[in-house]
Parts: C-alpha cells; structure tokens; sequence
C-alpha cells in the first residue's frame, strides 16, 4: 500500500485512500510503559498500513463519511500513556488518556478527519470555575503518520531499523497536567491519518485543527470539561505558529472557543525567513516537509515544484514524507535545498524568483490579524532555525493592532549555529514560565501586557 508521489498533478483530496510509503525494514520497536491495540471498529481500511517498518494502528484511518460539524467526534477510544504511573487513588498519574479522531476543515475548504488525544488529569483543579482545558499543538515531529504526537504520548519511543521517534512534547503535557488542568492534543491534518499527507506548518490547517481540538475534547464521555471552561492554547516552535494562527483565526472560525490565554514560543509566522534558517541546518529535512505539505494543498506551489526541482529533490521529497525528527536529522541534516533542484539555486531563491510560490508563501504569514485575547510570545535571541527576528516581528505586528502581548526575548549565549541547540533550549528554560503564565491566564488573572516595552527589548 503506498500512495502516489507527493509531486503528483492530481489535486489531493481527503477521501483518495492514499497511504504512506511502506518502510518494512524489520519490526517496529515501540518503548512504553503500557501498550495496548487500537481497536479497528468503524474504520474502512482494508488493511494496516506500514511506515518505515511501524504499523499504523487501524484508529488512524478515517471512515469515507465525515460528520458535518467541525470539531464532531467520529470516535474514540482509551490510551495508555507511555509514561503513567498508580497513583494512591488508584488513578493514573499524570492523568487517563482517551484518543480522538474528530472533523475539522483544511485551508481548501475541505472536510479533514484528524486524530489527537485528551488527557483527564489526576490531578485537582483549585481554581474557579470549571476544570479549564488547553489545546496543545506539537512542535515539529515529522511527516510520516508514526510520527504523529497522540502515538507518541503512547510510545514515547519508536524505534525500527528506519525511523526514529521521540516524544519530547509530553514534558509540556504533563507540566500542564499537574495544575489541574485538562489537556487535549491535536496531531495536525494528515499526521497520524493515513489519508493524506501532513501540511507541515499550513497555518489555516493547524489553526482549525488546534480549535477544534477544543470543540472535540468537551464532547469526550466522561471529560470534566465543559463549555464553560476556560481554555488556553499552548504551542512551541511549529506548535508556536499553530498557537499564534488560531489565536488569530479563532474569532472568525471557531467563536464558540473563547480564549484566556495563548503561549506562542518560537513561532514561524515568516516561511521566508524560516526557509532560509531551515535551510542547510540539523533540521533541513522539514524544508522538504513545507514543499510536500504545500504542493499537496496549493495548485500554485504545485507548478512551480513541479517544474524546478530535479530527479534528485523528488527522490528526498517523497523518502522526507514518511520521516520523523530522528530520521530527518540523520538522513538529511546540513543538506542545502540547491542539491534539490534543477539550477542549483536554493528553494528559497526559486520560489523568491517566481510571483506563484511568493504570494504561496505570502498567503501563510502570521501577524496581520489581532489575536483573540492575551498572548506570551517567546523567542530566543539566539535562535537561528526559527529566525529570532520574524517572531519578535510578529510581536511588533500584533502590538501594532492592540493585542494584550506579554514578549519575552529568551536571551542565551550561542550555543552552536545550525545544530538546533539555539531552538530547542530556549524550549526547555522557558517552559516553566511559559506554563505558569498560561495557568494564572486559566485562574482569572488578567494579563496586561507590555507592550510598551518592544523598543527596550531585543
């Protein structure tokens, strides 16, 4: 079962039946406390599906009708989390763990199944009101379906002699667990579904994915969240971009989702800056994965893939598409994107040169509407795999429109260039606040912001 070329001309639709590229080199190695099967009940597959030697349990595979509201479940299931500890009580800690797959609507309009995951903490909520509820978006995994972050919650892990998986994000999901908070976590269009590719950093469909992550998680039987809750929206990196956009598309897509507060750490809400950071880095492999994500959704960025890159970039585009963080880095870490295409000129540079793939590109930046309630945006001074300089931008944009921005520079020392190390620690030692902010934004606090302070701020 493979699907066709992610440089096809045939335009990509939810209900194809498209499957990943089957990596069969040995058996999947999955390392969890706790693992069970995903029961197959509802599901139209006719078969598993196979990515890079990892069997994609059947729950991933959407049915070939879809409900007609966004964020309705379609079905769901218990969880096993990777990493749960009996508590006194005999609950789980940090939490019990359901699997969602629920409808929402790609950047074309389209209906999309997605999956994720909801988590009911162990732990008390002390604040008033009913147990609040934060929508995680994950930072970059990858593109391949076993990469997806609800799988990873399960199997922190995932090890065959072809991919390599690690689920990092589950540090931010449980710091957000032990304030009582609930937690439900997306995994993005077509990461973990086995219909389609991931649009990697598609604004509009990570934005409707997160949101209606939120409209999902209150429909969960026996989640202690209701409509009432407060929510909040956390996301670091390429979950800091899906943070920012939904908390800018959320008035016009998703008002019945009021906001208390939004964390966008490290957002890429410039490709183009972005682009030209990725490019050449430990992490050049998620260029290919915004090219694969993109030509699959927009017919523009399709023509001008299709006619510049070479034999060379095709082969890496479509071997990318069933990668994780881990195979990325090994397979294709420092490659410069001029190996992939027909003049030798950088990806950058091609779609600079091209007025399609320039407005393409231009159509996903971030900062040109008001984000619904207070926003944290953090970033490194340092960082330079997404560039520093556009995410404060977008703090200065917002300000701009009188949004309540707390920005905080994380400032560090360099700590290597293009190795990923002045991306992922300012993830690490920010957190803690990061998650302290969102948490009093869940308790009522009102967050005033400071905007005041950009010219002071680096």
């Amino acid at each position: 079962m493979s699907r066709r070329s992610i440089l096809s001309r045939t335009p990509r639709t939810p209900r194809t039946g498209r499957r990943l590229l089957a990596g069969v080199l040995g058996g999947a190695v999955c390392v969890g406390l706790s693992a069970a099967p995903a029961s197959s009940a509802g599901t139209d597959a006719p078969g598993p599906v196979v990515s890079r030697g990892v069997t994609i349990p059947a729950f991933y595979t959407p049915p070939a009708e879809l409900p007609g509201e966004n964020g309705a479940l379609i079905r769901t299931e218990p969880m096993p989390l990777g990493l749960s500890i009996p508590g006194l009580d005999g609950r789980p800690m940090p939490g019990t763990a359901t699997r969602l797959m629920y409808r929402s609507t790609d950047s074309t309009g389209a209906a999309v199944a997605v999956t994720g995951a909801y988590i009911e903490p162990s732990a008390a909520w002390k604040g008033g009101g009913p147990r609040p509820l934060v929508a995680v978006a994950s930072g970059t995994m990858g593109q391949g379906d076993q990469c997806a972050p609800s799988f990873a919650l399960q199997h922190p892990l995932t090890l065959t002699g072809d991919t390599l998986s690690v689920g990092y994000e589950a540090l931010s999901v449980y710091r957000l667990l032990s304030t009582g908070a609930a937690v439900v976590v997306t995994d993005y269009a077509g990461l973990g579904t086995t219909d389609r590719l991931h649009t990697y950093v598609n604004r509009v469909d990570e934005a409707h994915a997160l949101l209606d992550a939120v409209r999902a998680a209150r429909a969960v039987p026996g989640a202690s969240v209701t409509p009432a809750s407060r929510t909040g929206l956390y996301g670091y990196s390429q979950g800091g971009g899906a943070s920012a956009a939904a908390a800018e598309l959320q008035s016009s897509y998703a008002p019945d989702v009021p906001l208390s507060g939004t964390y966008s750490g490290a957002p890429p809400a410039d490709l183009t800056a972005v682009m030209n950071g990725i490019d050449g880095s430990a992490l050049a492999g998620a260029l290919a994965w915004a090219i694969n994500g993109f030509a699959q959704s927009d017919p523009d960025l399709r023509a001008v893939v299709d006619a510049n890159v070479s034999a060379t970039g095709r082969a890496a585009l479509a071997d990318a598409s069933t990668m994780c963080v881990g195979d990325a880095i090994l397979g294709y870490g420092f490659t410069k994107s001029s190996k992939w295409t027909v003049s030798g000129a950088s990806l950058a540079t091609v779609i600079a040169a091209d007025p399609r793939a320039r407005a393409a590109l231009d159509r996903q930046r971030i900062g040109r509407l008001k984000p619904s309630g207070p926003v944290r945006l953090a970033t490194g001074t340092q960082d330079d795999i997404v560039p520093h300089a556009q995410a404060r931008q977008l703090a200065v944009d917002w300000c701009a429109k009188g949004a309540a921005v707390t920005y905080d520079a994380v400032v560090l020392p360099n700590l290597g260039d293009k190795i990923l190390t002045n991306h992922m620690v300012p993830l690490v030692t920010d957190q803690g606040d990061a998650v302290s902010w969102l948490a009093d934004r869940l308790a009522g606090k009102p967050a005033g912001g400071n905007c005041w302070t950009m010219p002071f701020q680096p």
